[in-house]
């Protein structure tokens, strides 16, 4: 099945139901966490494209967490209670540039280990739907917006006060991509062609980074997370180990988001290919390829959720929060999931 079908399914089944008078339940915008001060977008704007949320304590209120918007060389600094979001100050990640113009990072993850924040660039050919970029005349332009977004940024906070320190970068998760034999055909290359994209990052046990990846889908069922040994990321020396792990979360669906949450990692799928498409909540060890699919998200298909944060156990499973690219600040809305639930079979490796 194509990634292009899967997005047409859901429009398909929407019909349906209204045709039998059955009407979707779908959760509401209005179901969104009120946001004060201002989450800032591109042009100064309050953002419409947040893309990922992390914090650095994993329950309890209020929390210390950072926000990024994918257009921005920024992330931001937010306070979490239950019920609301309070915009803080801004923290520069990165400052590249191509004819004296700022290049986003395409930050699309972020995670907080032992101490750290870790935002994660797409490491993707730019977004351009309406194909205005020529592959040959504007070969720098687009091989100075991959260096931006092949990074992955790090510092240490002392919370929602806007300080930050240490900050420091690195480009060499893109080497081990590419020298991965079931990614390199799909590097540098279009999202809307399969091209690869990261979305999400989480740290399993404060040394093993792991990346979502959107795209590729391999072989039009496999979502990728390719797990990177942290510390020669950022030191020198040897070549970090690497796997590939192949996840089963759904014909032409993609990693949106990573999250851990105990000795879990939560996975937010999602369409590997743009327009709409359906979403879901999935649970991984983190070690095998066999994921559990805990819910699949009652929002309206046109939607887009990016972000992922779990906020704490309930009476039959977990709170977690979602965040929305295309909605004005994210319009952060909690669902409740399930503990555990059905396992999919695994993914084809034909």
């Amino acid at each position: 099945m194509t990634l292009v079908r899967t997005g047409w399914l859901a429009i398909l089944l929407l019909g349906l139901m209204a045709a039998s008078g059955v009407q979707p339940s779908f959760a509401a915008i209005d179901d969104a966490w009120p946001v004060k001060n201002r989450l800032i977008g591109k042009n100064g704007d309050k953002s419409k494209d947040v893309s990922g949320i992390a914090c650095t304590t994993a329950d309890g209120f209020p929390r210390s967490c950072l926000v990024i918007d994918d257009n921005l060389q920024d992330a931001q600094f937010i306070e979490l209670t239950d019920g609301k979001l309070v915009a803080g100050s801004p923290v520069k990640l990165i400052d590249n540039t191509f004819n004296d113009k700022a290049l986003e990072l395409d930050g699309e993850g972020v995670a907080f280990s032992n101490g750290y924040y870790y935002v994660i660039g797409s490491h993707g050919h730019p977004r351009d739907k309406e194909h205005k970029v020529d592959p040959k005349k504007d070969a720098d332009k687009i091989g100075a917006k991959i260096a931006a977004s092949s990074q992955i940024v790090r510092f240490r906070t002392t919370g929602a006060d806007g300080n930050a320190s240490g900050l420091e970068s690195t480009p060499k998760l893109r080497d081990v991509i590419a020298s991965e034999p079931a990614l390199l055909p799909f590097v540098d290359v279009r999202l809307e062609a399969n091209g690869l994209t990261i979305e999400g990052i989480a740290i399993k046990d404060d040394r093993t980074l792991l990346a979502g990846l959107r795209g590729p889908v391999l072989n039009g069922n496999c979502a990728v997370v390719l797990s990177v040994e942290m510390a020669p990321l950022f030191g020198n020396g040897k070549s970090p180990d690497h796997r590939l792990y192949r996840l089963p979360l759904g014909d032409g669906r993609g990693v949106r988001d990573l999250a851990s949450f105990g000795d879990r990692i939560l996975v937010l799928a999602g369409p590997g290919a743009d327009g709409p498409g359906t979403y879901a909540v999935y649970a991984w060890d983190g070690a095998s390829e066999s994921v559990e699919l805990l819910k699949d998200l009652p929002f309206d298909p046109k939607r887009k959720p990016e972000g992922l944060l779990p906020l704490d156990k309930t009476s039959t499973g977990w709170r977690v929060l979602i965040l929305f690219d295309g909605d004005k600040e994210g319009a952060p809305t909690p669902i409740e999931i399930s503990a555990s639930g059905p396992r999919p079979p695994p993914c084809s490796s034909g």
